[in-house]
């Protein structure tokens, strides 16, 4: 296997994008009001179904676009809007949408919509309009290896970070996504005209 065939640049970039939409920190109190709901949550199952998830739709996707007409570039500078937006969201701790919490913790409300959500399927299609897709799945790999971590010590997480420490994580990646959103607007915007 050729040593370029990985490019580290862009899985670190892919990963920090991924982990800032996923906002799995940011997702702790939903997973624990979860767990105190129906006592355990299925960290295994919910973690593979997620990268599975992602996985086809990383190779599917464009082609349910090409049946409905759009092309990756669109939907790349749509994908940007709404990484714009949950990053406001991050930054200013608002909330401009969210579904209702989940009934139970079973694979659909933890895998999907909670892992693999719109946002996510959005943030896969706009970076591969950009990266290299094996670069991407490897990204999507480092992702759901941390997911089932912290699904494993959600409790735990909560207890040593606190409140104020899961905030201050959750602006952080809120600025980092905020420059992911105008660089993927930037870069795709030409490509429409």
């Amino acid at each position: 296997m050729p040593s370029s065939f990985f490019d580290f640049k862009e899985i670190v970039t892919a990963s920090m994008i991924l982990f800032a939409v996923i906002d799995i920190i940011g997702s702790i109190p939903i997973i624990i009001s979860l767990r105190a709901k129906v006592g355990h949550i299925q960290s295994e199952k919910a973690s593979l179904v997620a990268t599975l998830i992602m996985v086809a739709f990383l190779f599917v996707g464009e082609e349910i676009l090409g049946l409905i007409g759009i092309d990756v570039n669109s939907f790349a500078v749509a994908g940007s809007f709404i990484i714009f937006f949950m990053a406001i969201e991050m930054i200013l701790g608002i909330t401009l949408y969210k579904d209702d919490v989940p009934e139970t913790a079973s694979i659909v409300p933890i895998a999907f919509p909670l892992i693999a959500g719109a946002g996510t399927m959005t943030s896969l299609l706009s970076l591969r309009a950009e990266y290299h897709v094996q670069n991407i799945i490897v990204a999507i790999l480092v992702n759901i290896l941390f997911v089932y971590i912290v699904l494993k010590s959600s409790k735990k997480i909560e207890r040593v970070l606190g409140k104020s420490g899961l905030n201050v994580i959750r602006k952080v990646f809120g600025v980092i996504l905020l420059a992911i959103a105008v660089k993927l607007f930037a870069a795709n915007i030409n490509e429409l005209f």
